[in-house]
């Protein structure tokens, strides 16, 4: 699929955003990243940076979200789709190198404490990522009491491992959760 300049200027923020945060994220970076036009980018998000970052952020939760049913079918089993979710960053690191991580934890960590609506955007971002892995732990015989809190641990445990990891450049933190959380997803199922 080609993507016309908007959806590769959304794209291109998300990326930079991977690595260098919301604040270290200029517009003008993006628009080279992308190989846009350079008016495209009034043309196309008239509320400015903020708008651009909204949108990068909905992108990267809608990217996670389209992943889990790869890793549910690939493995289905609450501890499967764990192990699917870590293993695209355990191999991202290892073949890219550790400066990218999540936008959505870098915009919070660089923004969201100043900025109303980036943190509903990255609080909108997480919960579409959210949904579907708590729909694929319901489909995996998970008490429905159980999915959106257990999709949370499993999520925020990611987050947490790839924050690590990166610090340490070292991808025994993705190790660990998957090793001591695999076992205790797949006892929730009934």
């Amino acid at each position: 699929m080609t993507r016309g300049p908007r959806e590769r200027m959304v794209y291109s923020a998300a990326q930079l955003i991977r690595t260098q945060g919301v604040s270290g994220t200029g517009m003008r970076e993006v628009v080279e990243h992308a190989s846009a036009p350079r008016g495209s980018l009034q043309h196309y998000f008239p509320g400015g940076k903020d708008q651009l970052v909204r949108e990068a952020l909905a992108w990267s939760g809608d990217f996670a979200a389209r992943r889990v049913q790869r890793y549910a079918e690939a493995a289905p089993t609450p501890a499967g789709l764990f192990a699917g979710m870590v293993a695209q960053w355990r191999d991202q690191f290892r073949e890219e190198g550790f400066a990218a991580g999540c936008p959505l934890v870098a915009a919070t960590a660089d923004v969201v404490a100043g900025n109303e609506n980036l943190r509903q955007a990255v609080c909108a971002g997480f919960e579409t990522w959210l949904r579907p892995v708590a729909d694929s732990l319901r489909e995996m015989g998970v008490p429905e009491a159980r999915c959106r809190s257990l999709a949370m641990v499993m999520i925020s445990a990611l987050e947490g491992a790839i924050v690590m990891a990166r610090a340490q450049e070292d991808v025994a933190p993705l190790d660990a959760v998957v090793a001591e959380l695999g076992p205790m997803l797949d006892a929730a199922r009934v």
